[in-house]
């Protein structure tokens, strides 16, 4: 197991997401942001209590289940079907910069799964991809607009975000 990242980095990489979101991001344009579950929810909260701070306004923060949108729904090893769990986006998307948070981007088809979501649910301005760690390994054409973290690691090796939440301590490792 090797250490990625460490809390005081995992927060630095946010304080840095939400500086370089705010330079993108016209004065006049409404930002939301929204966290894909699990880890992705736990991030977004965190990101927009930071934009929320630095701008001086409220950032509405919400949370998206992909769970009946994966594409991978019916081929579940183990017989065992995905726990579908809430969507709980409190405010209306149509109109304002959708910033998309996910913990780790890899092959891209949780984030298509995700933007099909969005898109059932409203007509944003602009969706804006943010995760903490970027690695290659691209199945979809998908990038992120805003990445804390790229690494280079080999198929077969897994990311791991543990954030202090859900699992006691913030850190980022490679299994």
């Amino acid at each position: 197991m090797k250490i990625l990242l460490n809390a005081k980095q995992i927060g630095g990489t946010l304080k840095k997401l939400a500086t370089r979101i705010i330079a993108d991001t016209p004065d006049n344009v409404d930002i939301a942001v929204i966290g894909i579950r699990s880890r992705g929810e736990i991030l977004a909260q965190r990101l927009a209590g930071i934009l929320s701070e630095k701008i001086g306004a409220d950032v509405p923060c919400g949370t998206l289940d992909i769970t009946l949108y994966r594409d991978d729904l019916n081929s579940f090893k183990g017989g065992k079907q995905p726990q579908v769990r809430t969507t709980e986006i409190g405010f209306d998307i149509d109109d304002k910069i959708i910033i998309l948070v996910d913990d780790v981007l890899y092959t891209g088809r949780s984030t298509r799964a995700a933007l099909d979501a969005l898109i059932d649910l409203g007509r944003p301005k602009a969706i804006r991809l943010a995760v903490l760690v970027d690695r290659t390994g691209r199945e979809f054409p998908i990038q992120a607009d805003y990445a804390g973290f790229k690494t280079d690691i080999a198929p077969g090796k897994a990311v791991q975000v543990n954030l202090v939440e859900s699992d006691g301590k913030d850190q980022v490792v490679i299994e």
